[in-house]
């Protein structure tokens, strides 16, 4: 049966889209909370993912899916160990989300006004690729913090018995080392996952008004279309935030530093399979992640300019 994606009654394309581009603050609100709704929800599926790019797991820390990998979690480790760092992501995510979208906005409202409307979707990409730099800038320390809470057998007590380990041992270097590959990743990432939901909008939602299903559909599809392809930049990113210490003491290295080290430690452990570690629990996570993180950015869009 088609799915029909209809217009909302209540606000039209110039009233709902002014929205963005005229209020920084209302942007950033539904930004932030966008972002830690869609990292709360996904976090355990996120967790999963952590581990299935692990190059060199533990014995324990093997799993044949993502089903699998989840219920020995729970079933081993207790049933809050899928959410183990939660709080240091909640904390990033507010702020670099708000930034996030307020940037991507701004931006495409600026180039879509300079350019005709065939160059639109070049527009998307840039705005998206610009307001990377500033999520990342936010991101990366989270997400080291966070992904050396996920890893099986993970040393550390507490988010903040983790940061003050990390400092202590490895320097303030450490939380932003995987930052140039975060930004490989994420510019190529965004500029897709962009192009794709505005590409989908267009689609499923040619009004631009308000619609949930259309809003959903768009995001899932960007989600999972650009997590497929940037997925190798991602192991290197999990293996440049974790160092994970199995792999290290195969190689005799002390440490992994900058995306080309990782990139070839990744290949000598894995091979070209190794650059897919995980990709089938990445592209699972960021089908609902960006459904959600859409979802409830446009209904707070919506429930702001209709107040």
């Amino acid at each position: 049966m088609d799915v029909q994606f209809q217009k909302n009654p209540i606000l039209d394309f110039d009233e709902y889209e002014s929205l963005p581009s005229s209020s920084v603050s209302a942007h950033m609100l539904a930004g932030a909370f966008a972002g830690i709704m869609e990292h709360c929800v996904m976090y355990p599926l996120d967790s999963v993912k952590t581990r299935m790019q692990s190059l060199q797991p533990q014995p324990g820390g093997v799993y044949r899916n993502v089903m699998e990998a989840l219920v020995r979690m729970v079933q081993h480790e207790g049933i809050f160990r899928p959410v183990r760092g939660m709080s240091v992501v909640v904390a990033g995510a507010g702020p670099a989300h708000a930034a996030y979208f307020a940037c991507y906005e701004h931006i495409k409202e600026i180039l879509v006004l300079k350019t005709t409307s065939h160059y639109n979707h070049i527009a998307y990409g840039v705005a998206g690729s610009v307001a990377t730099l500033l999520h990342d800038g936010v991101m990366t320390p989270a997400d080291v913090v966070k992904q050396r809470m996920q890893m099986y057998n993970s040393p550390y007590s507490s988010v903040w018995s983790c940061i003050r380990t990390i400092y202590a041992t490895e320097g303030l270097r450490a939380f932003y080392r995987s930052y140039t590959t975060q930004l490989t990743m994420n510019v190529p990432f965004q500029s897709i996952h962009f192009m794709v939901y505005e590409f989908m909008q267009g689609v499923t939602n040619p009004e631009r008004s308000y619609n949930p299903k259309a809003h959903m559909v768009s995001g899932a599809m960007a989600g999972a279309l650009a997590a497929a392809i940037t997925t190798p930049l991602d192991v290197c990113k999990t293996l440049l935030n974790t160092q994970e210490s199995t792999a290290l003491n195969s190689l005799g290295q002390p440490q992994i530093t900058g995306l080309t080290h990782a990139f070839r430690t990744v290949y000598r452990l894995g091979g070209v399979r190794g650059y897919f570690q995980g990709a089938t629990a990445r592209v699972l996570y960021q089908i609902p992640s960006t459904a959600i993180c859409w979802s409830v950015y446009e209904f707070l869009k919506y429930l702001i300019k209709s107040s």
